[in-house]
């Protein structure tokens, strides 16, 4: 069934640019030459090296054991050889273990355990089978999604909702993932419904999607036995960002608000990823573990933008050449899309869990306005999606009157990014409120020990 929906309050339209990439196919890269697979990939503890240096791995073959529940556990990506275990550039900006593996070139796997009818297996077999391929979530938030399939008793979930809007510019990864495999991520959206045992589900895109929103209309009312098996209701939504932050999303969906200092989960709602949805299908169907994932190359600084499967653990510079690597001069090169990205120092940082694209921005095109005072003019409060007052907390932080800070509620901010993009005075609004967060949280743990 699909439905219309209406936006949320705030947000703001930032020029889209998805044309470059999105009729652009997915497409397989040769195998990288060597892959560094950082044993964090995940919210939590980083997973500990069950292999060692000269070991033979096949892929799919563990090499990380994750050491407590809020982890997920790491596999090689390739075959080949262990060549290194040590300190590497991470996406995050920091330098985190991982596992160097040198490719054999024959894409040698484990023994897969296949499952012919996964939705035939109880609540539990599934989460297992998901917990050992090492799935997070795909979005970017990374949070273990076994996790997210056992909530606590105390809180029942009643709503499934399954994020395919890719509201951040430029990327098209879960656009042409619903396009060319509909089937998987319907298959993994019934699985994540059984698990949970969920009441209604709703699978949101947004209506600059529409040939996306007709592919999964008909690879859900085709899965498992129909429509009437479980109502899923595809909601498109009016093309506005933040529209994929997932208090938004439910908001928006549900007509809940989660609430301050909460989680979905609090309101019997879990939202995971269109990718998550797929990359469990292959886990329950297939045994096959997270190795690879649909990452964007796009941005007006690369020769031929374009959407590929990329085993994890490439390096950046490896996936940019692919796509003719960079033209002309390089002002930024940045993990996810423009709003929420992280820009990287180095080009051998890797794909990770978490990479949904690679953005090449031209020197040109990188603004370089002085920070100046904030002038009060509010902008950034009409376009905060959350209600916040972005310019009272930046102020606070900038004063370092972190007390202050508190009490407009930092810690409510998704860091979507509309309160820097709006502001005339080239104030870093996002940074100042992470520094707040940041600095309230250690004045907290302080004061508790």
């Amino acid at each position: 069934m699909i439905r219309r929906f209406r936006s949320f309050l705030g947000g703001l339209h930032p020029p889209y640019r998805k044309e470059l990439t999105a009729a652009r196919g997915i497409e397989t890269p040769p195998l990288p030459e060597r892959v560094v697979v950082p044993l964090l990939q995940h919210i939590g503890m980083p997973c500990e090296p069950v292999v060692a240096v000269g070991d033979q791995v096949l892929t799919g073959q563990p090499i990380g054991r994750p050491p407590g529940p809020i982890s997920a556990p790491v596999h090689a990506t390739v075959s080949g050889t262990v060549e290194g275990i040590g300190r590497f550039p991470h996406p995050s900006g920091r330098d985190v273990r991982a596992v160097v593996i040198a490719s054999d070139g024959a894409d040698r796997w484990v023994p897969l355990e296949a499952v012919p009818d996964p939705l035939a297996l109880d609540p539990e077999a599934l989460r297992e089978r998901v917990a050992r391929a090492g799935i997070v979530g795909l979005g970017g938030a990374t949070f273990p999604t076994p996790v997210k399939l056992k909530p606590p008793e105390d809180k029942p979930v009643h709503t499934l909702i399954v994020n395919g809007v890719e509201c951040e510019p430029y990327l098209t990864a879960d656009h042409r993932l619903m396009l060319e495999a509909p089937e998987r991520v319907a298959e993994g959206v019934r699985v994540l419904a059984r698990v949970l045992g969920v009441e209604r589900v709703f699978l949101g895109i947004e209506d600059n999607k529409p040939d996306a929103v007709a592919a999964m209309e008909a690879a859900l009312a085709g899965a498992a036995g129909g429509e009437g098996a479980l109502g899923v209701t595809v909601g498109v939504l009016p093309t506005k960002y933040p529209q994929g932050g997932e208090k938004q999303l439910i908001a928006v969906l549900t007509g809940l608000e989660v609430p301050s200092g909460g989680l979905p989960v609090d309101i019997g709602v879990v939202v995971h990823n269109v990718g998550t949805a797929a990359a469990v299908a292959d886990a329950v169907r297939h045994g096959r573990p997270l190795v690879d994932r649909v990452v964007t190359v796009t941005g007006e600084g690369v020769a031929r933008p374009g959407n590929a499967r990329v085993r994890l653990g490439t390096p950046a510079r490896v996936l940019i050449e692919h796509f003719g690597g960079a033209k002309g001069a390089v002002g930024k090169v940045v993990f996810g899309g423009p709003m929420m990205g992280v820009a990287q120092y180095d080009l051998n940082v890797p794909v990770v869990k978490g990479t949904s694209g690679i953005l090449v921005i031209p020197a040109e095109a990188v603004p370089a306005g002085d920070i100046r005072p904030c002038i009060r003019c509010s902008a950034c409060i009409e376009v905060c999606p959350v209600g916040l007052l972005p310019n009272m907390i930046s102020v606070c932080a900038e004063q370092r009157a972190f007390d202050t800070s508190e009490e407009y509620h930092p810690f409510d901010c998704i860091e979507c990014g509309c309160c820097s993009y709006v502001c005339p005075s080239f104030r870093p609004l996002v940074q100042m409120i992470r520094f707040a967060k940041t600095e309230v949280r250690a004045l907290k743990q302080k004061a508790h020990h």
